[in-house]
């Protein structure tokens, strides 16, 4: 993976999404860089819609990793923000924002598999994703109550 002339994680947010969320995961991304290595650039978009259609599947969903087949091309991951304000009235403000960032390092454990040559696995992503953001959560870093 040393011949990738481009490494590690940007994220890129769309005009529209709640500056809110778009702190929180800009705080994250910035973290995660601590914890994981980005051998080949990965970016990930936040979308200000509540769904992204799947490229593969159609079906709309929360959270995307595109796996290009090749190696020589970047991969990314698309996050949908738009439910921001709905997820507040089901839960606290802090478990509406890790939410995104568990959606986050869902798809981050994507982009190892994809690197590694593994099948994707859900249940491994679901957990490390749980994993993750509870060790981010337990630094100084993570969200406090205000």
């Amino acid at each position: 993976m040393d011949n990738y002339p481009r490494k590690g994680l940007r994220v890129r947010c769309e005009r529209g999404v709640n500056p809110k969320v778009r702190k929180v995961c800009l705080d994250f991304c910035k973290w995660i860089r601590t914890e994981m290595e980005f051998p080949v650039r990965v970016v990930i978009y936040l979308k200000k819609s509540n769904y992204i259609k799947n490229i593969t599947t159609k079906e709309l969903v929360s959270a995307t990793f595109f796996a290009p087949y090749q190696k020589d091309v970047e991969p990314y991951i698309r996050i949908s923000t738009g439910d921001y304000e709905e997820l507040l009235k089901e839960r606290t403000e802090i478990d509406a924002l890790y939410a995104y960032l568990e959606s986050i390092t869902h798809e981050l454990t994507h982009y190892q598999q994809w690197l590694n040559d593994k099948d994707f696995d859900e249940n491994e992503a679901e957990n490390n994703a749980v994993e993750l953001v509870d060790l981010y959560h337990n630094s100084e870093f993570g969200l406090r109550e205000e």
